[in-house]
């Protein structure tokens, strides 16, 4: 699928930090400051006070300053499902100069119940992401504000009370790190020579986020399909749209910041229809031989096929050198 990220201007005044962990509202406005404090609450959030700021400052130009610089590259392929609807993934994969920070922007979008709210993230989360005022200074707030005012526009414009999607957002900065980000189910994983697989997104299953969604007022059941599902409904406890559900799911991303190593030699995301048959370690074993970034992208949902994956199926894969 033809990548349609756009092409805007930005302009970042300060470098990206390693990691800022000083809280701020994440919409802007004191009510969903208050309600993203009570989520934080609920799933465990510790909030750093400021006397920390000087010694993670510190930490972070120590962290800086030994950050090697890696080039990289990028491919992906999807496969239309056998589930009786039409396509629902959407990628982005793509590459963009900022200010003089080479950025790879790469992310996949698993709609459900419809295609138009996966499409419009595919086109629109990006730029709302890079427009932020603060991405540059403190990229993890600069997130949720752009997660938490992207789904505020998409239901009041976009979508009903029907149709949703998740995200995986991933950018590359400079070729020294990286800054995910996820709703829903969709999964990065970032592979080492060495043979470690690191999961750096969280799936967001009902069952594991029960009390979250109790707490909204929502519940979690196992009908139909004896699958876990909010309300009896949606198999995730995070996700853009879903109108009809909103108040008893997040739109609130895990969010993880990782250095890209000496031996980094993939960054890999994919929708649910390869994470269903395939382990993170898995996918690994399939391509570890292989170099090329899309070849292993078309590998990857080759064996989620072979396995019987039945649900449409992306992976955008980033190689590293």
């Amino acid at each position: 699928m033809k990548d349609a990220t756009k092409n805007s201007t930005y302009s970042p005044e300060e470098p990206l930090l390693h990691a800022v962990k000083k809280r701020r509202s994440a919409s802007g406005d004191l009510k969903n400051a208050v309600k993203f404090q009570e989520e934080d609450d609920l799933l465990g959030v510790e909030e750093e006070t400021p006397d920390d700021d000087e010694e993670e400052e510190q930490e972070e130009k120590e962290e800086e300053e030994r950050y090697c610089e890696r080039g990289f590259g990028h491919g992906y392929h999807l496969v239309k499902g056998k589930m009786g609807h039409g396509m629902e993934d959407y990628i982005v994969a793509d590459t963009k100069t900022v200010k003089g920070h080479n950025l790879g922007l790469y992310a996949i979008f698993d709609g459900h119940s419809g295609r138009d709210v996966a499409g419009y993230l595919q086109t629109h989360l990006f730029d709302n992401i890079l427009s932020q005022p603060d991405f540059w200074r403190n990229p993890k707030e600069a997130i949720k504000k752009a997660y938490k005012s992207t789904d505020d526009y998409i239901l009041h414009n976009v979508v009903g009370p029907r149709g949703g999607s998740t995200a995986v957002t991933a950018i590359v900065v400079d070729g020294k790190k990286l800054v995910v980000a996820n709703v829903g189910d969709s999964r990065a994983i970032l592979c080492r020579k060495s043979g470690l697989v690191k999961q750096v997104t969280v799936d967001h299953e009902p069952e594991k986020e029960r009390d979250l969604v109790t707490s909204k007022g929502g519940f979690v059941s196992k009908q139909p399909g004896n699958v876990p599902r909010v309300d009896g409904q949606l198999s995730m406890s995070r996700a853009f749209g879903d109108g009809r559900l909103k108040e008893h799911i997040s739109v609130r991303p895990d969010i993880e910041i990782v250095e890209i190593l000496d031996d980094t030699k993939f960054l890999i995301l994919a929708s649910d229809g390869l994470w269903k048959v395939m382990s993170n370690n898995d996918a690994w074993d399939r391509i570890k031989e292989i170099e090329d970034a899309e070849e292993a992208a078309k590998a990857l949902t080759d064996e989620a096929l072979a396995r019987g994956s039945k649900d449409d199926i992306s992976c955008v894969a980033v190689s590293f050198n």
